[in-house]
């Protein structure tokens, strides 16, 4: 096997593939070594390479080939890497039938990990270098490409490849699984039905990006749907369409689509209670208050020791950002998944037609085995606010109950937080002020 691969899959896993087929990048080889998946060094549930792994050997056969045929789900990538010329191509499955499962996000929420895992490693990606101007200029693939990315259904595919498909086994830093790829030679597609709705948006040369992706939004096409279509410059005026690296458009839809709500949940009249919801799924606890204030925002993690980013840490490490009223200028460091939370935050408060300001926190623990992308942060926020909350009259009392509730002390994530800061000097204020002061 390939490194050390070896070393860490079961004898009968390791022997079925080819030298070829697998590369594994891991920060802590030594550990895995040691560790053989067996002994659970890292704290985790399951072993995040044997995981991949598998998924990925279950799926040799359409690896060691250079043609495939089967049902793409349907789903596309466009890479990021040499911006402005990008890989783009198509992800197929080794399998005809109804695969849409495999690129449905909110569909995964209460799928165990291995299957989403598996999920992404049945997917098998061709890859052809592009200009981003492509997604206006059109061309024969990139045209099939924006046809598969309007998809309503799952769509008939024939790839054929320059070599062999090969996979990567990433543990690393917000290592999101992905399947074997290779050199697209040819690729064609049948039988795909669009959805009429991202269809009429494409032909609209004159419409606004933007104002494409709230309409559709509110007419029930899907998040994920939304985000795939974007990645292929389906939508905008015509002179400014282009490509979109796939991990941006998820990014910027999400980002597009909850500007939106917040402008609208600004209109309406705030809260007159705080309250505090609570979620707990996969080794991951999400809370969040909301305060009878105008809007404001704050995402906040907390990864414990023996996670992907605190695998040395001693303690639980937490970061977050924020925005004002105002909304932010600027990229958040705490990544992607603050515009995801950001979106769950907007739809709940659409939803009840009321104003907040909301603290949203997560809780990683070390079993969690890997990231699996920000749309987990999206459904499992969506999901917390779907539960019943708990209401209170002040926010000491609201504070008492969300700190019964986490792992990480209270006053740490007082410490940490621009809202909650904010809040205890504004009540510090008002209680002077009613007090006679100045």
């Amino acid at each position: 096997m390939y490194g050390w691969i070896g070393e860490i899959l079961p004898a009968e896993a390791a022997g079925s593939v080819s030298t070829r087929a697998l590369e594994v990048r891991s920060r802590h080889a030594p550990l895995c070594i040691l560790c053989r998946g067996g002994r659970r060094l890292c704290g985790k549930a399951v072993c995040p390479i044997e995981l991949k792994a598998r998924a990925l050997i279950s799926n040799s056969g359409a690896v060691m080939r250079t043609e495939l045929s089967g049902s793409s789900p349907p789903s596309v990538f466009v890479g990021r890497y040499g911006y402005p010329k990008v890989s783009i191509g198509p992800m197929v499955p080794p399998v005809y039938g109804d695969t849409s499962v495999m690129d449905v996000p909110e569909s995964w929420l209460f799928e165990s990990i291995p299957s989403i895992v598996n999920y992404r490693y049945s997917l098998v990606r061709g890859t052809a270098r592009v200009e981003v101007d492509a997604a206006r200029r059109g061309g024969r693939l990139v045209d099939s490409l924006q046809e598969l990315s309007m998809g309503a259904a799952p769509a008939d595919a024939e790839v054929t490849f320059a070599k062999p498909p090969a996979g990567r086994i990433s543990i690393d830093d917000n290592s999101q699984p992905f399947g074997p790829s290779a050199p697209l030679k040819q690729f064609s597609i049948s039988a795909v039905k669009v959805d009429h709705r991202i269809e009429k948006a494409f032909y609209d040369g004159d419409c606004l990006a933007s104002e494409a992706l709230y309409d559709l939004y509110n007419s029930g096409v899907e998040v994920s749907k939304l985000q795939r279509a974007f990645s292929m410059g389906v939508f905008g005026v015509q002179k400014n369409r282009r490509l979109v690296p796939t991990r941006w458009s998820i990014t910027a839809v999400d980002s597009i689509l909850s500007q939106r709500l917040i402008d609208e949940v600004k209109s309406y009249e705030t809260i007159d209670k705080y309250q505090v919801y609570f979620w707990k799924h996969q080794h991951n606890t999400f809370a969040a208050i909301l305060l009878p204030r105008a809007w404001s925002f704050e995402w906040m993690e907390a990864w414990f020791p023996g996670t992907f980013w605190n695998q040395e840490g001693i303690s639980a490490a937490v970061e977050g950002d924020y925005e004002g009223y105002g909304g932010r200028k600027t990229y958040p460091g705490i990544g992607g998944c603050y515009f995801s939370c950001r979106l769950g935050v907007a739809e709940h408060l659409k939803s009840i037609r009321r104003q907040a300001a909301a603290l949203v926190v997560r809780e990683i623990m070390p079993e969690f085995p890997l990231p699996l992308g920000v749309w987990f942060v999206r459904e499992n926020v969506r999901a917390m606010f779907r539960k019943p909350h708990n209401e209170f009259d002040d926010l000491p009392s609201a504070l008492r109950h969300l700190g019964g509730l986490l792992r990480v002390p209270l006053g740490k994530w007082i410490s940490k937080s621009t809202i909650l800061r904010d809040s205890f000097l504004q009540r510090r204020m008002d209680e002077y002020f009613k007090a006679g002061g100045l």
